[in-house]
């Protein structure tokens, strides 16, 4: 399941992040990559020390726990810190598959699900999709308004495409959902999609009693909850 989500950032917080960038200190992209993937990675990430990461990191990630059909549609039970990339002349990052966990002990994340939150004006700069692999040869390429973000399963093959003309910044995170089950996970959305257009039309019916009391036992059913 792929989920474009529209203003996850507000034009203060994009206001906010590109006033970081100016002086924000950034390293070589490939540090964080795996053995395998980082002969193929070619972009720079802002310094994850640094005090302009803290803040940055604190406007996304409160985006993200603020933003109600990621929540919905994700189930997150934890996240990375955000990652901040950015490619230019040329970068890309070629074909790879994300760690299956990330973080130490203690602290360790399961990455079920990536999210791109697109922090460039999609015309600033060409190139730059990220494109994730289908099965059978088949790819899907995306380039979301600043302010967006897209979420898909970590275990997909992907990449992003060489950026020929101006700069693209985006920042990611890997969520641990309470739902491991890819298909499990979209059966919830579909069907919590389902219960708010019926009670839309409906208000609290009958059919909307039955198909939330569906969807809250399925979720009880699957959720993996510590302790």
């Amino acid at each position: 399941m792929i989920v474009c989500a529209p203003d996850v950032l507000t034009a203060q917080e994009l206001a906010a992040l590109r006033a970081e960038l100016q002086s924000a200190p950034f390293v070589d992209g490939s540090a964080t990559a795996g053995w395998s993937a980082r002969n193929v990675k070619k972009n720079q990430q802002i310094d994850p020390n640094s005090a302009s990461y803290a803040r940055m990191a604190d406007v996304v990630r409160t985006a993200f726990l603020r933003h109600a059909m990621l929540q919905a549609a994700l189930l997150p039970a934890a996240n990375t810190r955000p990652l901040f990339n950015r490619y230019a002349g040329g970068m890309e990052y070629g074909a790879h598959v994300d760690a299956p966990v990330m973080g130490g002990m203690g602290s360790a994340v399961r990455t079920d699900i990536a999210i791109t939150v697109f922090r460039a004006d999609p015309g600033s700069y060409d190139g730059g999709a990220l494109v994730t692999h289908a099965s059978g040869g088949m790819e899907y390429r995306f380039k979301l308004d600043a302010g967006a973000a897209i979420a898909y399963p970590a275990n997909t093959l992907h990449h992003v495409s060489p950026v020929t003309r101006g700069v693209r910044d985006a920042a990611i995170i890997w969520v641990q959902s309470l739902v491991r089950d890819p298909a499990r996970r979209e059966l919830l959305w579909d069907l919590d999609n389902a219960k708010r257009d019926i009670f839309g039309r409906e208000g609290k019916s009958t059919a909307f009693d039955a198909v939330s009391r569906s969807h809250a036992n399925l979720l009880r059913m699957w959720a993996e909850v510590a302790g």
